[in-house]
C-alpha cells in the first residue's frame, strides 16, 4: 500500500465517520466512502478501473441495506466516475436490484451522473473501437488463459474497494465497487455486484464486503454464508475466518472481508498475502493497514 493510498483510505473512514456522528444513514456512509476511493483513482474501482482485454473499462457496483434488505447493482457499466451511486440509484429510482452493459451505462448517464472523460490519444481512440470485434491480441491471451497460463493468472489484480457501516437508528449497510480482475475478457463480471457474494446486509445478522477473486467469491456465495454465521450467534472474527478457510480448502480461492455484527462488534479477514484496509471508531486517529493477520 503506497503513502498516497493509506491517506485515501484514511480520508474515506474519517468522511464516513463524520457522517455518521452527524445522524447520516449507513447507506449513505458507505456510498460517500466509496466515492472517495472511486473518485481517487487509486484503487482498482472508478477512475483508477482496470480495463478489459479489448481495451475497454467496464465497472460493477452494489451495494445493500439491512433494515428492509433493499439492494442495488451495477454490472459492466462504462464511462462514470462513481458505479457505486449507480448501484444506489438502481435501488432506489428503479423496482430492479441489477442493470448491466449499456443500459447500465445510459441508466448513469440519464441519472446525471459524473463522467469519465476518454484520453485523447490515439491509443485510446484504438481502444474504444474493439467493442464489436476482439483484437489478434485479445484472442491471444484469450488462448493463454485457458490454457492456465500461470504468469497472466499472477497479474490478476484484487484491489476492490467496500465499504461496512452501522449507524445511529442501528442500520448496517455494505457496498463494494471493482474495475474487475487485470486480465478479464469482455464481459465478465465478478463477485462484487451480486447481491450474497459480494456483499450483503441485514440488521437481523450484520453487514460484508468482499474482495478478492470474484470466481472463488461467487461459488462459495461468502458474503451470504458469512452473515448466516453471524445470525446463529458466532462472532464476526470467526465467522469470517471458517467461511475463508473453506473458500481456501474447496476451490483455492483468494479473499478479504470486511464484517459488521450489529452490535458493533467488526472483523477485517483476509487469506491474501496483503489488503489494504482500516477502521475508525471516532477515537484517537483512523487505524490503516495492509495486513490484518
Amino acid at each position: 500500500m503506497t503513502a498516497a493510498q493509506a491517506g485515501c483510505l484514511t480520508a474515506a473512514l474519517e468522511i464516513g465517520y463524520h457522517l455518521l456522528d452527524r445522524g447520516a444513514p449507513a447507506l449513505t456512509v458507505v456510498e460517500q466512502a466509496i466515492c472517495v476511493l472511486e473518485q481517487s483513482g487509486l484503487f482498482n474501482a472508478g477512475r483508477g478501473s482496470h480495463v478489459q482485454l479489448d481495451g475497454v473499462r467496464r465497472m460493477d457496483a452494489s451495494i445493500m441495506e439491512g433494515q428492509g434488505l433493499q439492494a442495488g447493482a451495477v454490472a459492466s457499466v462504462e464511462g462514470i466516475v462513481h458505479p457505486i451511486s449507480a448501484a444506489r440509484l438502481v435501488m432506489e429510482q428503479t423496482t430492479h436490484v441489477m442493470l448491466v452493459g449499456k443500459p447500465a451505462s445510459a441508466f448513469a448517464r440519464h441519472c446525471g451522473l459524473e463522467r469519465q472523460l476518454r484520453r485523447p490519444s490515439g491509443h485510446a481512440a484504438r481502444q474504444t473501437t474493439m467493442t464489436k470485434t476482439w483484437s489478434p491480441k485479445t484472442l491471444e491471451l484469450y488462448r493463454a488463459m485457458m490454457a492456465g497460463g500461470s504468469t497472466l493468472r499472477k497479474r490478476a489484480g484484487k484491489e476492490t474497494v467496500g465499504a461496512v457501516a452501522l449507524d445511529q437508528a442501528g442500520t448496517v449497510a455494505a457496498g463494494a465497487s471493482t474495475g474487475g480482475i487485470d486480465l478479464m475478457l469482455p464481459g465478465r463480471v465478478g463477485d462484487t455486484p451480486i447481491i450474497g457474494c459480494g456483499v450483503y446486509a441485514d440488521n437481523e445478522s450484520g453487514a460484508v464486503s468482499m474482495t478478492g477473486l470474484g470466481e472463488g467469491i461467487i461459488r462459495i456465495a461468502v458474503a451470504k454464508e458469512i452473515c448466516d454465521r453471524l445470525a446463529q450467534g458466532e462472532r464476526p472474527a470467526s465467522a469470517a475466518t471458517q467461511v475463508l478457510k473453506k473458500l481456501v480448502r474447496r476451490i483455492n480461492g483468494a479473499a478479504g472481508s470486511l464484517v459488521l455484527a450489529p452490535d458493533g462488534r467488526f472483523a477485517i479477514t483476509h487469506v491474501t498475502p496483503r489488503m489494504a484496509a482500516g477502521w475508525w471508531d471516532g477515537k484517537r486517529r483512523p487505524l490503516v493497514k495492509d495486513s490484518f493477520r
